[in-house]
């Protein structure tokens, strides 16, 4: 072999910059062609395994032909998250200053994982991480670390919390009935047995019940169990709802009990002063965990851990390792490694920073109040409208609703299956997306608005077509 020879893997500075402005191509187009596109896409599994399936090709194909058929037979195929009607699950509206910083940080090749390997992107994680301190009202003392997503976070936190209990045999942890799935796991992967995960009713407004949590702690006290960490919701994903946080961190106080805040998509509203008011007593708590790529307009994956004391992080998860021992480098230097679960990191801190420093707090600020005040408008119409009704009161970007018209008298069986049917028509319409929720086992609609491209009209035309879908319904009654 010819030393001198390049790798068959490389390709030419030509090929790579042909290759690269078409991809730029094909997603500034997407990215403006989003109005008149269609809010979800999908396709059947035996369609795409003939298309897409089969063992990997010998030979290779000219790079621009594999762009295009990923383009045409994969990517398309999928919820268009960032599209102004997609108001199902929490959707995502990144900015393109953050696209192009994860093509950059791909490109640089990036692990954040130590200060060594990598102490550029380093500092903008201590620098994005001590922006959401100051947002949350964090001491000083308080810190963390960029995650793939609330998920990711929730396991790291319940990790933080049971080393602070001490590792105790029979650990408990508390929620809501309305917390996330991703709590439950994360204490199930953190040790904490499915008996012992306990579910506390909320009140009429869907917040916990402080008095149910404060019995229920006691018994299990009573029984030998310890109550290692309580959930605090700061923004369910069913109704956006918040629990009292400020009551929750007096009752964990005396308790000497850990206080997880899930904010995965509510955290950022704190930059807004209603946000700030809404989820007051979020400083108080023992971590919180915020997703980026919800409610701060980034691309997947964005999440983060914070805690009011960043030495927690390092009790729990800096392990010494004979391989990695050239990586330290002074005690002002951290290694985000020894913060949380993952070795190899991406540089999630690249694409929050640039679109900051792009857009300013200011622009972000008032995208992130427009979907506040957009929800309280669609509240409002809501409640204007006879065919429909409001399911529970909107704090911050969620609206759940049904049809039920003032005049029906229909049972709850048949508001249902007619809610069902609106939702169907809706899915496979062409104008928006919804997703549905139950609130306490009663089918519901749900809109949730968080994005910055979203217009009223956008929430206008979408209610309109649930009345009309629901007035056709009730008519073949």
């Amino acid at each position: 072999m010819d030393e001198t020879q390049q790798s068959d893997l490389m390709m030419t500075p030509q090929a790579m910059r042909r290759l690269a402005a078409k991809a730029t191509e094909i997603l500034v187009e997407r990215i403006g062609g989003l109005d008149d596109a269609k809010a979800w896409d999908g396709e059947f599994r035996e369609v795409l395994e003939e298309q897409l399936g089969g063992p990997p090709p010998e030979a290779g194909q000219p790079a621009e032909e594999v762009l295009e058929l990923a383009v045409r037979q994969a990517l398309r195929y999928a919820a268009r998250l960032d599209h102004p009607r997609f108001f199902g699950f929490v959707p995502s509206s990144p900015t393109w200053p953050a696209v192009v910083a994860d093509f950059l940080a791909a490109g640089f090749n990036i692990n954040s994982c130590t200060w060594l390997v990598a102490s550029g992107t380093g500092q903008l994680e201590l620098t994005v991480t001590d922006w959401m301190r100051g947002w949350i009202g964090f001491p000083e003392t308080g810190g963390g670390l960029l995650t793939s997503g609330s998920s990711a976070a929730s396991v790291e936190a319940m990790a933080v919390a049971r080393e602070a209990a001490g590792h105790p045999e029979r650990p408990a942890v508390y929620m809501s009935d309305q917390s996330h799935g991703a709590l439950k796991r994360a204490a199930l992967i953190a040790g904490v047995r499915r008996e012992h995960i306990r579910l506390v009713p909320t009140e009429d407004d869907f917040r916990i019940d402080l008095d149910a949590l404060t019995r229920l702690m006691a018994r299990d006290r009573d029984d030998g169990l310890r109550p290692v960490a309580v959930c605090a919701n700061a923004g369910t994903a069913s109704t956006g709802s918040i629990d009292p946080l400020a009551s929750m961190a007096d009752l964990c106080g005396r308790e000497g009990i850990w206080l997880h805040a899930d904010a995965a998509y509510g955290g950022f509203a704190l930059v807004t002063q209603p946000g700030r008011e809404l989820l007051d007593g979020i400083e108080r708590v023992d971590s919180v965990s915020m997703d980026a790529h919800k409610w701060f307009f980034q691309p997947y994956e964005a999440g983060a851990l914070m805690v009011r004391d960043r030495r927690h992080l390092e009790r729990a998860f800096a392990i010494g390792n004979d391989v990695l021992q050239d990586t330290v480098w002074g005690a002002n230097h951290p290694n985000f490694a020894d913060r949380g679960q993952q070795l190899s990191r991406s540089a999630h801190a690249l694409k929050i920073w640039m679109s900051v420093r792009t857009f300013g707090m200011a622009r972000f600020r008032a995208a992130i109040q427009q979907g506040l005040d957009l929800a309280r408008r669609a509240a409002a119409h809501i409640d204007e409208c006879p065919l429909l009704e409001l399911m529970a009161p909107v704090t911050l970007g969620i609206v759940c609703f049904r049809v039920n018209p003032a005049s029906s008298a229909c049972d709850e069986g048949t508001l249902e299956e007619l809610n069902r049917q609106v939702l169907a028509h809706v899915f496979w319409g062409e104008l928006a997306f919804l997703s549905s929720t139950s609130l306490k086992g009663v089918f519901s609609l749900r809109m949730c608005i968080l994005n910055h491209t979203t217009t009223w009209d956008d929430v206008r035309r979408t209610l309109e077509t649930v009345a009309d879908h629901g007035r056709a319904a009730l008519a073949e009654q």
